[in-house]
């Protein structure tokens, strides 16, 4: 049997367990198995991989994706940049760090656990294909939460300048109250990294100038339920390129099976 998982808190619904579950149907696989382990406190990750031997990989969800690189062996060099991890890899090639080796270790078990954000991959391949260099060379992001860790990197990367939105005041970022039609124009690209809109608080979306939008913009919304939120009818209302974070969850889920399947070393 080969399983694996997903470890955050809490774990009340799980694009993740769905799709993989359907996914060893669909190719046969009865000998893999997708479990929710939800654990509150990281201190506790120990003892679950010692109480489930048989793990191959796991994703990662909040609030755990930047505590638990304390815990391994390896991280990939753009997830260590991101601080943050979404997606484990566990062999048996090599004794499990060193951090468990005291009372809580699991000495009976050989493991090695190696990081990987594939949320990066998710964001990037999803975004890029509504870009326009010409258009798209400043971002908003919405939120200063960990959701936005990813987006950050993707942007770095493809050379977009941005600004982070906030309801606290920072001089290194915009409040809400600050949009103006001017900062709305110069910025093409709006992505929500918050929870506002999501399923069941549909009629929520960020406090920003809606009015200020234009066909030339792109709104991009990391929540996947509903399928369009507020925030992103808002932007379609005034003729912008929208998307939710449907197919970005996909493609990281695909790249985590491509992980978790691959016989890549790592030093």
């Amino acid at each position: 049997m080969k399983q694996y998982g997903l470890i955050g808190y809490p774990l009340s619904h799980s694009f993740s367990k769905k799709y993989f579950t359907e996914k060893y149907e669909q190719l046969g696989l009865t000998d893999h198995v997708y479990d929710l382990l939800e654990i509150k406190n990281l201190s506790d990750f120990p003892e679950l991989l010692r109480a489930n031997p048989k793990l191959c990989g796991l994703n990662v969800t909040i609030p755990h994706k930047i505590g638990v690189m304390y815990y391994l062996d390896w991280v990939h060099p753009d997830a260590k940049e991101a601080d943050a991890v979404n997606c484990i890899r566990i062999t048996s090639e090599s004794p499990i760090a060193a951090v468990f080796d005291g009372e809580v270790g699991i000495k009976d078990h050989e493991f090695r656990l190696e990081g990987f954000n594939t949320d990066i991959y998710g964001f990037e391949m999803s975004l890029t294909p509504l870009l326009s260099k010409a258009i798209h060379k400043k971002a908003l992001i919405l939120g200063t939460g960990g959701a936005g860790r990813a987006v950050k990197f993707v942007l770095k990367k493809l050379g977009i300048d941005f600004t982070y939105v906030s309801r606290e005041p920072d001089k290194h970022q915009f409040q809400y109250k600050d949009l103006t039609a001017d900062i709305m124009d110069e910025h093409k690209l709006i992505i929500n990294t918050t929870p506002l809109g999501m399923a069941p608080n549909v009629d929520k979306c960020p406090d920003i100038p809606y009015e200020h939008i234009t066909a030339d913009h792109v709104l991009y919304d990391l929540i996947y339920n509903p399928e369009e939120t507020l925030f992103l009818q808002k932007g379609r209302e005034q003729g912008a390129v929208t998307k939710n974070g449907h197919e970005m969850l996909i493609l990281q889920a695909e790249k985590s099976w491509e992980i978790w399947n691959s016989r890549e070393k790592h030093p």
